[in-house]
């Protein structure tokens, strides 16, 4: 159970709210307890489209403890199914894999669709009998997760009563209309595993205040003034208006269409929660899905898009390079938090009103639900 006592000192105003206790990070127990909170009592990030292209496409993800099947069923449209059969709760998919017919358990061989109709029932009835008048197949289709799609992450509901996706996350949503259109898959991805609880990563992502420090590089021209804070409802972040296109000669990365002038030189990085980064600039995207590992272990799943057409190869490797050397530049930060977290005397830290109102927010926003 939550310490209300301690949730309540977490959502006082920012002038005097400590952090999350230590035990939101290192008990194992608690952090269970937070994921189910966090992670399945509403929307989270589980993947994106592009990792399932074509139909029959599948890809089975361990989220939070719960085996899920991400798919493209027939018709194109992407889906997400609890990756078990309905006959004896057996894995079904153990390896990302092209359907060509249908989704057969290997123990079994009971036969689902990639709707999730259950299709065949192979001697259910007995030798040679594949039915019986006990065994429902309209019944006993895979169950289907909630999901919705948006900027090509997969969200999921794996509680099924959480508000429609476009209502809980309207003002992101808003925020970033205009660059919706034409996200292509860069298929540069890669994926960091890092040893720390997510809820660190998505602390480190929020704000800016460490750049002088841990991003020298990234600091030198996206300096520390140069960023303002982004907090809203259900995401937290900060923006610079300074961002610079990506140039080697006269190759650059293509422009996404339409965009207003806002967007010449300003980039912005939030956290949508409770687990998806985005980073939104004029010519690129990026989106960080976070996957809990266990206790204390977290990957970061990187994948990255761009508008059409395709960028020259050479200078979307380098950009995927940079991004790549930016984020391994975080890892010893949110490692050296978790470990920190072992110390008795730290009672969740404080916070600096001037720089560190992003962080405070995803922290209030967690304190809400776990007290909820």
């Amino acid at each position: 159970m939550a310490d209300i006592s301690e949730l309540d000192a977490v959502r006082r105003p920012i002038e005097r709210a400590r952090g999350l206790a230590n035990r939101h990070y290192a008990d194992p127990e608690t952090c269970r307890a937070d994921d189910a909170a966090l992670l399945l009592g509403g929307w989270a990030g589980l993947a994106v489209a592009s990792q399932v292209p074509c139909p029959g496409d599948a890809r089975p993800i361990d989220f939070a403890g719960v085996p899920l099947l991400l798919l493209r069923d027939r018709e194109g449209a992407v889906r997400v199914f609890q990756n078990v059969c309905r006959h004896r709760g057996m894995i079904l998919v153990a390896e990302p894999r092209r359907i060509e017919g249908a989704i057969r358990c290997p123990y079994h061989s009971w036969c689902y669709a990639t709707d999730g109709r259950l299709v065949a029932t192979p001697h259910v009835g007995g030798p040679g009998r594949n039915s019986d008048r006990a065994v429902d197949r309209a019944g006993l289709g895979l169950i289907e997760v909630r999901s919705h799609v948006w900027r090509d992450v997969v969200f999921v509901d794996l509680g099924g009563a959480a508000p429609p996706f476009g209502t809980v996350h309207a003002a992101a949503v808003a925020r970033w209309a205009e660059l919706d259109a034409a996200l292509h898959h860069d298929g540069r991805d890669f994926v960091l595993e890092v040893a720390c609880d997510w809820k660190l990563a998505v602390e480190n992502y929020c704000e800016s205040y460490h750049l002088p420090w841990v991003h020298p590089g990234l600091n030198a021209y996206s300096r520390l003034e140069d960023h303002y804070p982004i907090m809203g409802e259900n995401h937290a972040g900060q923006g610079t208006t300074v961002y610079r296109q990506l140039r080697e000669g006269r190759a650059r990365m293509p422009d996404f269409p339409g965009l207003s002038n806002r967007w010449n030189t300003a980039a912005e990085y939030v956290a949508v929660f409770p687990n998806v980064l985005l980073g939104v600039h004029r010519d690129h995207a990026f989106a960080i899905v976070l996957r809990p590992m266990g206790h204390a272990r977290t990957a970061e799943h990187v994948h990255f898009f761009h508008a059409a057409p395709a960028p020259d190869p050479g200078l979307a490797d380098r950009n995927a390079a940079q991004w790549r050397a930016v984020f391994e530049e975080d890892v010893f930060v949110v490692e050296g938090m978790q470990r920190g977290r072992a110390a008795p005397g730290f009672d969740g830290g404080r916070f600096s009103p001037a720089m560190d109102g992003p962080t405070h927010a995803f922290h209030a926003w967690v304190a809400d639900r776990l007290a909820g």
